[in-house]
């Protein structure tokens, strides 16, 4: 079957893309617990890019498919899981990247739309929250069971564009009725 990425942000409306985000089926990872462990050979580096024994995956299908078996442990590693296999994977910084925003609504009535470099689409809300790091500036989309998005830094510039656009105090954003503070103290 042929995959069909979904549409540019910019022609949706936030209700559906939060529709599509929801249609989203991924397998149940973290109900599987399989005997067989090893080494997957992959990295995922910190701008996003896939690798397998040194080789960047150049299949965008395949890093989807792979990405949609990543587990984070409960030691902060990561692995890709199947019923009968745990590989391991490294990951540098974080497993997505976050390379396409779409706002709606301003203040707290705005709702915020991500698009992944899997072409995985997440609405940050109470569940998929906006971290921003204590040391730096670096933003993060939790995405689902411990995985996160780092936010491109075109991404990050428009965000941070609609927060100062704002003039909040703190400085921060909204989404689906959620405050994200953009600095903390």
């Amino acid at each position: 079957m042929p995959y069909t990425p979904p549409p540019e942000l910019a022609s949706l409306s936030i209700a559906e893309i939060a529709e599509l985000a929801a249609a989203q089926k991924l397998p149940p990872v973290d109900q599987w617990d399989p005997q067989e462990t090893g080494d997957s050979e992959m990295r995922i580096a910190a701008d996003g890019t896939w690798y397998h024994q040194g080789d960047p995956i150049r299949r965008p299908a395949m890093v989807r498919a792979f990405s949609s078996i990543l587990r984070r442990e409960p030691d902060d590693s990561y692995a890709l899981v199947t019923p009968y296999q745990k590989l391991s994977i490294v990951v540098e910084d974080a497993p997505f990247v976050a390379v396409e925003l779409e706002s709606q609504g301003s203040g707290a009535d705005r709702t915020l739309a991500f698009r992944l470099n899997t072409d995985h689409l997440v609405v940050a809300d109470a569940d998929h929250p906006l971290r921003f790091g204590a040391d730096k500036p670096q933003p993060y989309l939790q995405v689902r069971r411990g995985l996160e998005a780092l936010l491109a830094r075109p991404v990050y510039y428009q965000l941070a564009e609609l927060a100062l656009e704002e003039g909040g105090d703190p400085i921060g954003i909204w989404s689906a009725g959620i405050f994200f503070p953009m600095a903390t103290n």
